[in-house]
C-alpha cells in the first residue's frame, strides 16, 4: 500500500503516523481553502484522512454518512435526528469511537479546526493533538457562547498549535508553549492559469469592462457600504462578486445595476473568472471579525496576475502593502483613486515580477511539509518524555 511504503522511508517510524482525524467546523464542499489544501496533502502523502464535519440535524434517523472525496480522504458527516439533538455530543463521540474501532485507527493524530469539538472529542489523543487555529472564531457572527472556554480547554490539550496568520500568532503565542505561524499560502500554478487568454464563463462574459472582482465568502466580514459606495462613485465600472452569502441576509446586499452577484463557484473555475477581471478587490470591513484574518485570496489574486486593492487588514498591510504588492485603501473614494492609479500604470510588468518573486517563497506544499516536520518532531518529543518517565 502507498502509505505503508511512505512510512518505511521515514527516518524514525516511531515519530510518524498513519492517519489523521480532522474535526472541522467548515464543510469540505463549502469553499476550497486552507483545510482542503492541507488535508488533501496528508492524503496524497499516504496518510488516511478522516474529515469529521459538524452535524446536520434532520428529520431522518440518526446516522454517520461517509463520502470518499479522493484517495485516502473520507468525509464523515453526522446526521442527527432532531429528537436526538440534546444528545448530540454523546452521539458524535460514539460515532467517532466507532470510526476509530472499525478503521483500526491506532496510529493517528487528531487535528482540530473547531474548539467546539472538545464537547465530544476531549479524550481523543492519538500520537499528537494539533490545533490549526486558522481564524479567531469567537469574533465571528453567531459564534457559540461556549467557544471561548472550549478554545481554552483545547489550548491546554494540544501538543502543537498553528495559526492562520502573523497577527493571530501574536494573539496566541503567550497561550501555548508550541505555537507556529503559517499564513495563507498559494497554489501558484492553479491561479497563474488566469494570466493566459481564456474564454470567460457564460455568467460573466457579457459584463462589460472595467471589471473589478471579489471571490470568497460574502459574510459579516464584507464592508457592504464600501462596495455600494464604489458602485455609486463609478456607475460605469462593473463589480463582480463571486461566492456564497452566509450569516447575512441576501436582502442586506447592496443592489446596483453595476454590482453582479454570481454565487459560489468551484475552486477549479476560479482562474477562468479571474482572467476577465481588470482589478481584484478585498473590501473587508474593519471590525472584530477581521482583526486577525490572513486572506488566502491575497496571494491567489497576485498569482493570477491581477492588481489588488484591499482595506487595511493587518496581515495584508504587512507584508503585501509595505512591499508595494497591494494597494491599501480605507474608503470608497480611496478605492476609486487606487483603481484609477492602477489603470494609469505603465510599470505593470515590473510590479508583477516583484509579486512573482514574493510568491516564489510560498506554496501549500512547503507549508504542509513544514507542518509535517513539526508534527513528527512533537511526536518524537512526546515519546521520549514517556520513555523517560517509564524508566
Amino acid at each position: 500500500m502507498q502509505n505503508e511504503t511512505n512510512l518505511k522511508t521515514q527516518d524514525n517510524l516511531h515519530s510518524d503516523y498513519r492517519d489523521v482525524i480532522c474535526l472541522s467546523h467548515l464543510r469540505w464542499d463549502f469553499v476550497y481553502q486552507r483545510p482542503q489544501h492541507l488535508l488533501s496533502r496528508f492524503a496524497k502523502n499516504g496518510r488516511r484522512v478522516f474529515f469529521f464535519e459538524e452535524p446536520v440535524f434532520t428529520d431522518e434517523p440518526t446516522e454517520l454518512k461517509a463520502v470518499e472525496k479522493e484517495e485516502n480522504l473520507l468525509v464523515l458527516v453526522p446526521h442527527i435526528a432532531h429528537e436526538d439533538r440534546e444528545n448530540a455530543a454523546a452521539i458524535q463521540r460514539e460515532m467517532l469511537e466507532t470510526v476509530v474501532e472499525t478503521e483500526e485507527l491506532d496510529d493517528f493524530i487528531v487535528w482540530f479546526y473547531t474548539p467546539m469539538a472538545m464537547d465530544f472529542a476531549a479524550d481523543f489523543d492519538g500520537k499528537a493533538v494539533v490545533f490549526d487555529c486558522m481564524d479567531e472564531l469567537s469574533a465571528f457572527k453567531f459564534a457559540p457562547p461556549a467557544l471561548v472556554e472550549n478554545e481554552k480547554r483545547l489550548l491546554e490539550k494540544a501538543d502543537l498549535v498553528f495559526t492562520g496568520g502573523q497577527s493571530l500568532f501574536e494573539a496566541k503565542k503567550d497561550k501555548h508553549k508550541n505555537v507556529h505561524a503559517f499564513p495563507s499560502s498559494i497554489d501558484v500554478a492553479h491561479f497563474a492559469a488566469a494570466r493566459e487568454p481564456r474564454e470567460e464563463p457564460a455568467d460573466q462574459r457579457s459584463i462589460p469592462h472595467p471589471k473589478l472582482g471579489f471571490c470568497g465568502v460574502i459574510d459579516e466580514r464584507m464592508d457592504l457600504e464600501l462596495l455600494a459606495g464604489m458602485a455609486d462613485l463609478r456607475p460605469d465600472w462593473q463589480f463582480v462578486m463571486i461566492g456564497p452569502v452566509v450569516k447575512i441576509s441576501a436582502e442586506d446586499l447592496p443592489r446596483r445595476a453595476n454590482i453582479h452577484y454570481l454565487g459560489g463557484k468551484d475552486y477549479r473555475e476560479l482562474p477562468a473568472y479571474l482572467s476577465g477581471w481588470d482589478i481584484a478587490l478585498m473590501p473587508f470591513a474593519i471590525n472584530e471579525s477581521t482583526r486577525f484574518i490572513s486572506p488566502t485570496k491575497t496571494p491567489e489574486y497576485l498569482a493570477a496576475g491581477k492588481p489588488v486593492i484591499s482595506t487595511p487588514i493587518r496581515d495584508v498591510v504587512d507584508p503585501y502593502g509595505t512591499q508595494g504588492l497591494v494597494e491599501i485603501a480605507a474608503t470608497a473614494e480611496e478605492f476609486v483613486a487606487a483603481a484609477e492609479r492602477i489603470f494609469a500604470r505603465t510599470d505593470a510588468a515590473a510590479r508583477q515580477a516583484r509579486a512573482d518573486e514574493f510568491l516564489a517563497a510560498m506554496s501549500w506544499d512547503e507549508t504542509w511539509s513544514e507542518m509535517h516536520r513539526l508534527i513528527r518532531e512533537t511526536i518524537g518529543a512526546r515519546e521520549k518524555s514517556r520513555t523517560a518517565q517509564a524508566a
